[in-house]
């Protein structure tokens, strides 16, 4: 078999992660890996003078390989373009978005420097794999320097809608780039749907009902693959002995009392005010639920050097203190707001106590917290899911019960019907979810997603990638091969 080569910003593998700590995405990537005695790619996390060396080791039967990046790297591409361009254009919030040349400039720039990289990486017959936002423009620069290697994509977050994704300068450039990968792979139906749109009405592109699209004088294949968790592993977790200390300590603390669950990274795309405010409105609106019901939020801190994140965690902090001054007795308080970062175990153990897990993001690729929240139910007495229509699981788990996050009415109304619903009902929608997650765990994923890319017509010849140029839209106020996103 030949080798895989995964590319992603950071190299999740960690030399201290063990089942209670490794993510789904890490251990099905790391298996494959080990299986293909491949190469995981990325920035170490560090910054450091520019090179095109990266360090190497091995870990586990993987080969891993790590840049440093120059500070200037860091909030450029990082912090600038991938996090204050993309992230909040792809999750439509345009307004916090901020379009600067240099940014684009940083951007281009990375991805240039992951390419030179990988060059001297890379075998003959490798199958590199690239991951997200980050790193779009990356196989581009790889055909430029002649690499012929079949390369697929897979993007983690929404795709944008067209007439948002306008407002990016060179927006066209960008979509163009991604037509040097031999598959793009998509989270759900709706984000592909939204890239073919901005193909067929922006570039005059052509779509085929197999998933291969045409524009720019080039084709590439597209295809939706759902991403998913190693659902019996992450039961065998909600199990273990630090889940079990987990469970029954939250379970004390709430006895008598319907726990709702909710955790995230900071991030204003996740809907945490408008949840915080529909705890609100759910109290106002149902009284009875007054001592009876509170929000357990976990949220992890998340790029504090962006400013819309770091931002939030006042306005967090400012929201849950006073709706809980508002409604909060002497023993109980609505919102209990942990600012932190807990392991597996730990969440797997909190998940089974709670009677709702509480999913309600405004726009999300897929969110892997709806399928963990369902995979550590108790079988026979499982907790309801509430989960946002705009999260990439709402098109799998239509047995969750669907909601509109930015409805406060909404969300209330299924907070009061998912605590009242009898355990017949949430037997059958628990059953339903459960058997689809373990069907399309994370190793399904993977495989599926491979499987499609070796089967594609590699995308360019030898002769080919040696000649490939900048369009004319391309490298505007800039020279040589750059694509400029600026």
């Amino acid at each position: 078999m030949s080798r895989l080569i995964v590319v992603s910003n950071r190299v999740a593998a960690s030399e201290k992660a063990g089942a209670a700590s490794m993510g789904g995405l890490t251990m099905a990537l790391s298996d494959a890996l080990a299986f293909s005695d491949g190469v995981w790619f990325g920035w170490s996390g560090k910054t450091g003078p520019a090179t095109d060396r990266p360090d190497i080791r091995s870990q586990n039967g993987v080969t891993i390989a790590t840049l440093d990046l120059e500070a200037q790297d860091v909030s450029e591409y990082y912090n600038g373009f991938a996090n204050t361009v993309l992230w909040p254009l792809f999750h439509h919030r345009i307004d916090l978005a901020r379009y600067e040349r240099a940014f684009g400039d940083g951007y281009q720039r990375v991805n240039e420097r992951f390419a030179a990289a990988l060059c001297d990486l890379v075998r003959p017959d490798d199958v590199l794999w690239v991951h997200d936002y980050h790193l779009m423009p990356l196989a581009l620069a790889l055909r430029r320097r002649g690499l012929t290697n079949r390369i697929g994509f897979f993007l983690h977050i929404p795709w944008p809608a067209r007439e948002l994704l306008v407002t990016l300068p060179q927006h066209q450039a960008l979509v163009r780039s991604l037509f040097a990968y031999d598959l793009i792979g998509f989270q759900c139906e709706e984000w592909r749907r939204a890239f073919q749109a901005y193909v067929e009405i922006e570039a005059a592109g052509r779509v085929q009902s197999s998933g291969r699209i045409s524009a720019f004088g080039e084709s590439t294949t597209t295809g939706v693959f759902p991403i998913g968790i190693d659902a019996r592993g992450f039961a065998a977790i909600a199990a273990s002995p630090g889940a079990t200390r987990s469970y029954t300590r939250a379970a004390a603390t709430g006895v008598f009392r319907s726990m709702i669950i909710s955790v995230d990274r900071v991030d204003y795309a996740k809907g945490l005010e408008a949840r915080f405010m529909a705890i609100e409105r759910l109290l106002e609106t149902y009284p009875d639920m007054i001592e009876k019901a509170f929000l357990l939020q976990v949220a992890q801190p998340s790029r504090p050097e962006v400013r819309a994140f770091a931002e939030l965690h006042p306005r967090l902090d400012a929201l849950s203190g006073r709706i809980n001054g508002r409604f909060a007795t002497v023993d109980w308080t609505p919102i209990r707001y942990l600012n932190r970062s807990y392991g597996r175990d730990h969440l797997a153990g909190l998940y089974r106590a709670a009677r709702v897990g509480l999913v309600t993001p405004l726009r999300d690729g897929m969110n892997l917290v709806a399928k963990e929240y369902v995979a550590a139910q108790d079988p026979q007495d499982p907790g309801v899911l509430i989960l946002s229509r705009f999260a990439g699981a709402a098109e799998q788990m239509d047995q969750a019960l669907i909601v509109n996050p930015y409805s406060l009415e909404d969300v209330a109304d299924a907070i009061v019907r998912a605590i009242r619903m009898p355990k017949p009902e949430r037997i059958a929608r628990w059953r339903t979810m459960m058997d689809d997650i373990e069907r399309h765990d994370a190793a399904a994923w993977r495989s599926d997603f491979l499987r499609a890319l070796r089967s594609t017509t590699p995308q360019v010849s030898a002769a080919q990638a040696s000649v490939i140029k900048p369009s004319a839209t391309e490298g505007q106020g800039g020279g040589g091969s750059r694509v400029g996103f600026g």
